[in-house]
């Protein structure tokens, strides 16, 4: 299974399981609408293949990488894959459809 959908990323974050959260989407981006969850990482995809071994930590745990619909996620997914990341999981629909779905207090952009 290489995607999540947002009731099952509540459902994990609701029963504290062990996860990272990998936003790579742009800074502006993350201040317009995010998931308030720890922990979480911000490396823009495009700095994700210089900055990958900040999550040596997480190598062996389930990484969620969401963006603004799933597209950038989805390759950032397939990046972390080819470097041997095991538990990688692209959010389906991206940070819109948490808005649309789990938490409408965040604007759909």
């Amino acid at each position: 299974m290489t995607d999540i959908t947002v009731q099952e990323l509540k459902e994990k974050m609701d029963n504290d399981e062990d996860l990272l959260i990998l936003d790579v989407r742009e800074p502006f981006e993350k201040y317009q609408s995010d998931i308030d969850y720890s922990p979480s990482k911000l490396i823009p995809i495009g700095e994700l293949t210089d900055r990958v071994d900040e999550l040596e930590e997480y190598r062996e745990k389930e990484i969620v990488c969401l963006c603004r619909s799933g597209g950038r996620s989805e390759n950032a997914r397939k990046f972390l894959k080819e470097k041997e990341f095991e538990h990688v999981k692209n959010l389906k629909g991206g940070i819109n459809e948490w808005a649309r779905k789990i938490d409408t207090s965040l604007p759909v952009y």
